[in-house]
């Protein structure tokens, strides 16, 4: 461990001196990526250093076991064991830090909630979950943009998409993809009896093109006017975009913005995602089935969370995970849930022997 510890602080330490190198700072998208990788190993590198000090003070200590003072070998026995006890907490956390990060999760998203089963008082909990996740991104420091609404008739949304851009967005916001399910009497029920609706979230990192491996040459682009329910944009501008990936029949498409070129950017992203999400099926079945069975395959039939409000519950369906306290969730204080199911997808990669 100490070797591999030792190799990251030496490519910290060199990534470093690249961050002040003119060169890279004058080529915006190489400096970004040098300092996103910085980011990510600072933590690490720290742990490194703490561990290291820690290591030296215990040696240093053992050498005063042979001193003929006894008061003095007994304050090194109890120093010691203080030693050890905090040596072992930090080979804790480090092995929990050398656990690889999925490669996206440092990535921004496209973050779309939809209205499911329930009607008007579906589109009204949409809405709920988007102020929940607004009040989230601004304790978490991001940035979001709306790209494009829906407004339910009474209320909240049929449809939003938006654009959130920050530090680890990707790697928090993943675990939001699905199904989120509410009980509660809603406001358009006269006669207090509980109902049960759904509104959907996924979650789509944002590829820039080298990111992953497609040809131009391997694009179809189509570009087609866009429904909706009247207006003056509507069928007079071919707004849609839609791409298909010859080689493996992939197709992806956005009417979302107004926008062409919004919707050419959302199309490819949603390409993106599809065409990673075949090569992992295609290299790494295992390792996508494994990570599956705990956060879901992103799909938005699979039922993540119950929001239940008679009983101030919210209940994670992938760990088990009750707490008493939703309404605090949904004042947007997600982190919580959020770092259990970290803590269990990170268990999940120890069991199978996962590092750097």
């Amino acid at each position: 461990m100490l070797d591999k510890l030792a190799a990251i602080n030496a490519r910290f330490l060199d990534i470093q001196e690249k961050l002040s190198d003119p060169e890279a700072i004058s080529d915006m998208k190489k400096y970004s990526a040098l300092n996103r990788e910085y980011k990510g190993l600072q933590e690490l590198v720290d742990f490194y250093h703490k561990y290291s000090m820690v290591s030296k003070r215990l040696e240093s200590t053992k050498a005063l076991l042979d001193d003929e003072d006894e008061e003095m070998r007994d304050m090194a026995r109890l120093e010691i064991e203080d030693l050890q006890e905090e040596r072992t907490v930090l080979e804790e956390r480090i092995k929990i830090l050398l656990i690889p990060k999925d490669p996206e999760d440092t990535k921004d998203v496209v973050f779309e909630i939809r209205s499911g089963t329930g009607g008007d008082e579906a589109s009204i909990f949409a809405g709920d979950l988007f102020r929940m996740y607004s009040k989230y991104f601004e304790t978490m420091g991001w940035k979001s943009e709306t790209i494009s609404v829906s407004e339910g008739t009474v209320g909240g949304f049929n449809k939003i998409v938006l654009e959130v851009y920050g530090n680890e967005v990707y790697g928090k916001l993943k675990f939001e993809s699905g199904a989120h399910r509410v009980q509660r009497v809603p406001k358009t029920e006269s006669q207090g009896r509980v109902h049960t609706s759904a509104a959907t979230v996924a979650v789509l990192p944002k590829f820039e093109e080298e990111d992953i491996d497609i040809r131009k040459d391997d694009l179809r682009t189509d570009t087609f006017r866009a429904s909706g329910a009247g207006g003056q944009h509507v069928n007079k501008t071919e707004s849609g975009v839609r791409f298909t990936h010859i080689p493996t029949g992939i197709v992806a498409e956005s009417t979302d913005s107004r926008s062409q070129h919004k919707n050419r950017e959302i199309a490819l992203q949603r390409l993106y995602a599809k065409v990673m999400e075949a090569q992992r099926l295609k290299s790494q079945n295992e390792q996508i089935a494994k990570r599956k069975s705990l956060v879901g395959s992103g799909d938005r039939s699979d039922k993540i969370r119950t929001y239940n409000y008679p009983q101030n519950r919210v209940t994670d369906h992938r760990i088990n995970l009750t707490l008493y306290n939703l309404d605090k969730v949904m004042e947007g204080n997600l982190e919580e849930i959020i770092e259990a199911l970290q803590v269990a997808e990170n268990a999940e990669k120890m069991k199978t022997g996962a590092t750097v």
